[in-house]
């Protein structure tokens, strides 16, 4: 979820999104490189958008806080488009990352899935402001995987695990560390459509408003 910001004299675009981090595992360390990777693969195609007839740079705006003290309450009746909350925990029941659904404001991370230039914080920051899985996951001859190709799609060899594998047989599907924000990621989010008001913001995606509590493995 965040803030689109449209500044008609210098033909700029700028999402703005905060995310506060909480759990067990988060830390300000982890907090500030998570929104920088969020930030680096969103502004790494230079994206543009066209905007009634004229053409605006995109540019994506990612701040990051650890939070470790959050209430439920903060989540709950937060108001403000930019924020978001993210639980970082070592274990998730699910054993994945993962959002409240499309265009939300919550939702919960695996630790182990944000290490490394990890591509994961930016595909679900793509759900959060509306982006779902493409329908088509065979995407052989298609070249450069966009953002939100999800685990499993198959791709060309040279993105998947094991460049040597068979499709869908063990390392032979897509690793998601190859995967790019796109300038047709931008497209998809359909930036024109947004109500701008008199002071030139809009809110792009909604609030969820789910506080997690910490999944525990079962025992």
């Amino acid at each position: 979820m965040g803030e689109a910001e449209l500044i008609k004299s210098a033909n700029q675009f700028i999402i703005h999104s905060v995310f506060y981090f909480y759990g067990d595992a988060a830390s300000k360390k982890l907090a500030v490189q998570t929104a920088e990777d969020i930030s680096n693969h969103w502004n790494e195609p230079k994206g543009k958008t066209k905007i009634k007839g004229d053409w605006f740079d995109v540019r994506f705006d990612i701040e990051g806080y650890y939070e470790p003290d959050l209430q439920p309450e903060t989540v709950w009746y937060n108001t403000n488009s930019r924020n978001n909350y993210f639980r970082i925990e070592e274990f998730s029941m699910n054993h994945i990352s993962f959002v409240d659904g499309l265009n939300c404001n919550t939702g919960y991370f695996k630790l182990d899935n944000l290490f490394n230039n990890s591509t994961t914080a930016a595909h679900e920051y793509g759900h959060t402001i509306g982006l779902d899985h493409p329908k088509i996951l065979d995407i052989r001859g298609k070249g450069q995987p966009g953002i939100m190709y999800p685990r499993g799609t198959i791709s060309d060899p040279q993105f998947q695990y094991d460049i040597n594998a068979l499709p869908l047989q063990p390392g032979g599907t897509l690793n998601p560390y190859t995967r790019k924000v796109l300038q047709s990621d931008i497209d998809d989010l359909k930036l024109h459509r947004l109500s701008f008001n008199k002071n030139g913001f809009a809110m792009i995606g909604d609030f969820s408003s789910v506080y997690h509590q910490k999944h525990l493995p079962f025992v």
